[in-house]
């Protein structure tokens, strides 16, 4: 009986959520180290894993003080894209004129290369954080428009002449029915949106700052300073797993009635 017990804890263990991202990180570090032993890989190409460690390790600090403003700049992107980006779908759902005339521009814009238009943000703004925070917004705020419009559209008509018909004003229909169905989509689009969000910084800082992640691997990049490059680039994947992890937090809290925020659901399957 005690067997059975322990072999049920370690199943749970192993099921937990943050257990299997972790294994599989360690199987690819493993891997990492060993192609590295196995090839022969020099140093100035790829560096070994114990190596990232140690820079981590040292350079803590420094490189937490450097996060800062990525993270700064990131947060108040976002923050922009989900502040704009949410009522434009709004018009843009609830208006075939505005659709046709927004939605194909939006869509045009996401062709240009942020990175080419970047250095005007710089010609304009200067130096200063709001070129890393209209970065992160351009990436960020797309995302979050087609998710909204693809869940504002994808309200049940009946539910919302149901709601009509028991005499609900057009602003107690959108928060009865409109908004609630439409949340999921949304939040999907914020996930995206929030991780794209870390790209628009880091292309800020590429192109003109004396702070940030960005600025630590651009100058890493030149030194060919690469476990100082690496680290840098593992600082940002946790920025993105821990900023995506909030956002996934206050979904869960908004909708928990969702069918996608039922876990035994999820398991069950």
């Amino acid at each position: 009986m005690a067997e059975l017990k322990r072999e049920s804890g370690v199943a749970k263990a192993l099921n937990a959520a943050w257990v299997r991202p972790f294994l599989f990180l360690l199987f690819i570090v493993v891997a990492w180290d060993l192609t590295i032993r196995l090839f022969q890989i020099p140093a100035y190409q790829i560096p070994a894993p114990g190596d990232v460690v140690a820079v981590l390790r040292t350079e803590w600090p420094e490189l937490l003080r450097q996060a800062w403003p990525t993270t700064y700049a990131t947060i108040c992107g976002f923050a922009l894209s989900a502040l704009f980006g949410i009522p434009v779908a709004m018009l843009i759902a609830g208006s075939k004129t505005v659709e046709s005339y927004v939605y194909p521009l939006l869509v045009f814009s996401q062709s240009v290369p942020k990175i080419a238009i970047a250095p005007l943000f710089v010609v304009w703004f200067g130096f200063g954080i709001i070129p890393k925070v209209i970065s992160a917004f351009l990436l960020g705020f797309f995302p979050v428009v087609v998710s909204a419009v693809q869940g504002f559209k994808s309200v049940d008509p009946d539910m919302v002449d149901l709601a009509r018909a028991m005499q609900g004003s057009r602003f107690q229909v959108f928060r009865a029915v409109n908004l609630p169905h439409a949340m999921p989509a949304i939040f999907s689009g914020l996930k995206v949106s929030v991780t794209l969000a870390v790209v628009g910084a880091v292309v800020g800082e590429f192109v003109g700052s004396n702070s940030g992640i960005g600025y630590v691997m651009q100058r890493s990049i030149g030194t060919f300073d690469l476990p100082t490059m690496f680290a840098a680039l593992v600082i940002l994947a946790l920025l993105g797993v821990v900023l995506f992890w909030i956002v996934d937090r206050i979904e869960r809290l908004v909708i928990p009635w969702h069918v996608s925020q039922r876990d035994d659901i999820i398991f069950a399957s």
